[in-house]
């Protein structure tokens, strides 16, 4: 998988979710240890690698490699 999520520093925002040109992230119920809603690559393998959810978030939750 190319996209990675620190649940622990996503606090649900949703930016990457509107953001994302392929529909990659989806808030799915999960929670973190702090008690936020986080976000999950419901499909990396659509991931297109355009970096745009890792520039937007503000909290340096997500990394693609």
């Amino acid at each position: 998988m190319s996209v990675y999520i620190d649940k622990d520093l996503c606090k649900g925002c949703g930016l990457c979710i509107d953001a994302c040109p392929v529909n990659v992230y989806e808030i799915k119920g999960e929670t973190n240890r702090k008690g936020f809603a986080v976000v999950s690559a419901v499909e990396p393998d659509k991931c297109v690698k355009c970096k745009i959810c890792e520039k937007i978030c503000p909290d340096l939750a997500l990394f693609i490699e």
